[in-house]
C-alpha cells in the first residue's frame, strides 16, 4: 500500500514545472523577483533552444537570470531589459519573436499554411466528387451495364424457380 501511495505522490510531483531558478539566484523584494521570472519565462535558452531560460539548467541560462535580476536591481523597465539581452543575442533569444517586417513570414506562416491546405482540399474534394457522381455514362459503359443488369435478372429468375 506504500508503495503505490510513493508512486502516486511521484506521479503527481512529477507534473508540477521543475523551475532552474538557484535559491542563490533569487531577490529579496518578491515584486521583483515575480518581474525577473516573467521576464525570464520570455527567454530562450541559448544551450537548449526549446525550453526558457527559467527552466535550463544550463550555465548560459544561470548567467542570463543572473544578468535579468541585476537589471532589474538597477530600475531597467521590462522593456528595457529584454531589449538590452536581444541587442546582446538577437531576436533568436526571445521565445515569441516580436512582429517587425523581419519576422512577418514567420508570423504569417501558420495562416498561410492553413489557407493553402484549405484550398487543397477544396480542390481534392471537387475533383473527387466530380469523378464520382453527375458524370454521364459512355454508350459503352451504358451497354456493358444493361448486359450485368440482364444477367443478375436472368440470375435472380433461375434462383427463384
Amino acid at each position: 500500500m506504500m508503495r503505490r501511495l510513493l508512486v502516486a505522490v511521484a506521479f503527481l510531483m512529477s507534473a508540477f514545472p521543475a523551475f532552474a531558478v538557484n535559491p542563490d539566484e533569487v531577490l529579496a523584494d518578491p515584486a521583483l523577483e515575480a518581474r525577473a521570472r516573467a521576464l525570464s519565462a520570455q527567454l530562450r535558452c541559448m544551450v537548449c533552444q526549446n525550453q526558457s531560460i527559467d527552466d535550463s539548467n544550463a550555465e548560459l541560462a544561470r548567467d542570463l537570470r543572473l544578468l535579468v535580476r541585476e537589471r532589474i536591481k538597477s530600475g531597467d523597465s521590462d522593456e528595457a531589459v529584454i531589449d538590452y539581452v536581444v541587442s546582446r543575442y538577437g531576436e533568436f533569444v526571445l521565445l515569441k519573436p516580436r512582429l517587425k517586417p523581419e519576422t512577418i513570414l514567420l508570423w504569417g506562416a501558420p495562416v498561410i499554411l492553413f489557407l493553402g491546405g484549405a484550398v487543397a482540399m477544396a480542390v481534392f474534394v471537387r475533383r473527387r466528387s466530380g469523378q464520382a457522381v453527375g458524370m454521364p455514362l459512355t454508350a459503352e459503359e451504358r451497354a456493358a451495364l444493361e448486359r450485368i443488369v440482364a444477367a443478375d435478372a436472368a440470375g435472380k429468375d433461375e434462383r427463384q424457380s
